[in-house]
């Protein structure tokens, strides 16, 4: 990988930060106590996700939210699988390396969705390894509305139990872009279930304070955090069926930074109006 001229920007564009989160996934592997293996996500990230994290220069520990994110989507997919799903959709894939680290069963149809940059550099990187299942990327700008609802109703017609999966994805997008996703979505009879993650308001404010600047350069500022939390779907046809913060998530996995663990005896559900920090992952069931 070439190494970063003086004056480019440190995240350049939203695939980048696909980098930054494999760096995060590389370390927890690199644990003696791990919580998943993940062995791919160093190559992955290179030196470019490495250079993203250090001068990010984010406060405290600042992994337990991804550790813990990815860890309710894993227990999350393995479960959905177990009950039927017989196909993956990943919206907005980035780096994720699931189909080769989980345990899978390799009938699985596993479906990525990103656009091409992303997926020709991961496909670059991973051409030597082999997924445990049935594995097919899908090149498109999701902010095509008219080609994702065609590649939607194609892949609605292969499978009988689909699981929709967007980890990362959501915050980058309008409430409008949000509501059209999730009533595309919905439109698909075989799409029983959607992975998401959301953000409340306060969180949001955070995070913009921390990285609002870079991903604002980058074109790709943070935009959605519902007021009305998960129920924000339900209009467009999802209903919340499990929602873990990962706040909780976290202090259950022992996790949580010692200076944090109070924090986690609060109430594990949306706060009102969002006017408390609060991040989960959410499982979402045709309503």
């Amino acid at each position: 990988m070439t190494e970063p001229v003086p004056d480019e920007k440190l995240i350049r564009n939203i695939s980048d930060t696909a980098m930054w989160a494999a760096v995060f996934r590389a370390r927890e592997n690199e644990r003696p106590d791990a919580l998943f293996r993940d062995p791919l996500a160093k190559r992955l990230a290179g030196e470019r996700g490495e250079r993203i994290e250090k001068e990010m220069k984010l406060r405290g520990n600042p992994e337990w939210p991804w550790i813990a994110r990815t860890v309710a989507v894993d227990q999350t997919i393995t479960e959905e699988i177990a009950a039927g799903t017989d196909m993956v959709i990943n919206l907005a894939a980035g780096l994720d390396t699931r189909p080769y680290r989980m345990s899978l069963p390799a009938a699985l149809a596993w479906v990525e969705i990103d656009l091409p940059g992303i997926l020709e550099y991961k496909e670059e990187i991973l051409i030597n390894e082999k997924p445990v299942c049935r594995l097919e990327r899908i090149k498109l700008d999701l902010a095509d509305r008219s080609g994702m609802r065609q590649v939607l109703a194609e892949l609605g017609r292969k499978t009988k139990k689909a699981l929709i999966v967007c980890e990362g994805l959501l915050v980058y997008l309008s409430r409008e872009e949000v509501a059209g996703l999730a009533s595309d979505l919905c439109a698909v009879p075989t799409f029983n279930q959607w992975i998401l993650d959301i953000v409340s308001p306060a969180l949001m404010q955070m995070m913009v304070k921390q990285l609002g600047k870079h991903l604002d350069e980058a074109g790709s500022p943070m935009k959605f955090a519902p007021e009305e939390g998960p129920n924000f779907f339900v209009p467009y046809g999802w209903k919340p069926v499990r929602v873990q913060s990962m706040l909780h998530v976290a202090a259950r996995l022992k996790r949580l930074p010692l200076w944090m663990r109070p924090f986690a005896l609060l109430p594990d559900k949306f706060p009102p109006k969002g006017k408390r920090p609060w991040g989960a992952a959410c499982l979402m069931a045709r309503a």
